[in-house]
């Protein structure tokens, strides 16, 4: 009898358990202590502030490819890493990094500096193998700088692809193959000019397959304190049904977001959605404007706002859900 009872015990949480979506499932793995616990290690000041080229920035690629690899997210290629170089002038001449061939080209003619940075680009495969969606954010930020009197390391806790990790667990987390590859992407060199995005855009074997871009870029401060809620919703404006799901996934999912909805003919401004609406493909942004501390060594963990942090990966996942899974958008 006793055995008996400890059976249908167990059959009763696996019950429990099971009895939840694909999306329920998903959405519980989105929480503060998994937010807290990367954004911590990213903003932590023994990663230098993560400059792209420099010790600290791939110490951090290191990190993201360790958790993609527990998580069991497959490389998008061979290897996680993408590498690529950058070019510009001899510092006294100054002028931009680049990543094009042909500026490269021009540039390597005379004196120059050279940077060597990498992506780190995950995958779930899809049922259709020829169509892509694409969740993206940059992990570089700042660095160091010695001669400021005080702090002089650019934490960036409110600049980095934390949410992106996130949403790949709980793709996973789903236990329901996509309808299209989903590709996690984690850039490089985004603060010496959205880098990372433009190589990869410009290298890209499959762009035509691309069907969305999602992109996060500073999700966890208040701009507004008397609006925590608040967040800018960007999207191209030709998909207006990108500003649907969020009103639909809010009313359905009780997300405590107050969205200020913007849709743009071309988002080409901004952060690394820039490098795929030039490309001609779709994109939803979230962002929740400047804050004093933006790109000041003041930009710690401690200043964030975890909920808002939550409920816009949250939102962000639902997004991705509907990009893999939707047949038309």
């Amino acid at each position: 009898m006793k055995r008996d009872y400890l059976l249908l015990a167990l059959l009763l949480v696996g019950n429990i358990t099971f009895a939840q979506s694909p999306i329920e499932r998903a959405l519980n793995t989105i929480n503060r202590s998994s937010a807290e616990a990367t954004i911590n290690f990213l903003a932590s000041d023994e990663l230098q502030g993560r400059e792209a080229g420099f010790h600290g920035s791939r110490v951090t690629s290191e990190y993201i490819v360790s958790l993609l690899q527990w998580m069991g997210v497959s490389p998008l290629a061979d290897s996680y890493f993408q590498p690529f170089d950058a070019y510009r002038k001899e510092r006294q001449k100054k002028g931009r990094l680049e990543v094009h061939p042909d500026s490269i080209a021009k540039l390597k003619q005379e004196v120059h500096q050279k940077l060597t940075m990498r992506n780190v680009l995950g995958m779930i495969p899809g049922k259709n193998t020829k169509e892509y969606v694409i969740v993206g954010a940059h992990f570089d930020h700042l660095g160091i700088d010695p001669v400021l009197d005080g702090d002089q390391i650019y934490n960036g806790a409110d600049d980095n692809a934390s949410g992106v990790l996130q949403i790949a667990r709980a793709f996973l987390a789903s236990g329901q193959q996509p309808e299209r590859n989903v590709i996690f992407a984690f850039w490089d060199g985004e603060e010496k000019g959205l880098l990372g995005s433009k190589y990869f855009v410009q290298t890209c074997p499959f762009l035509s397959q691309i069907k969305g871009y999602l992109n996060f870029d500073m999700i966890g401060r208040n701009n507004k304190p008397q609006q925590p809620e608040h967040v800018v919703y960007f999207y191209t404006a030709a998909h207006p049904v990108f500003g649907d799901w969020l009103k639909e996934d809010i009313k359905k999912y009780g997300l405590r977001l107050s969205p200020d909805y913007r849709a743009w003919d071309n988002p080409v401004g901004g952060s690394d959605n820039s490098s795929f609406a030039k490309a001609g493909i779709p994109i939803i942004w979230y962002h929740t404007d400047g804050h004093p501390d933006y790109h000041q060594p003041s930009d710690h963990a401690d200043r964030l706002n975890w909920d808002k942090i939550v409920e816009i990966t949250k939102a962000s996942f639902l997004n991705m859900w509907k990009m893999a899974n939707e047949r038309e958008f």
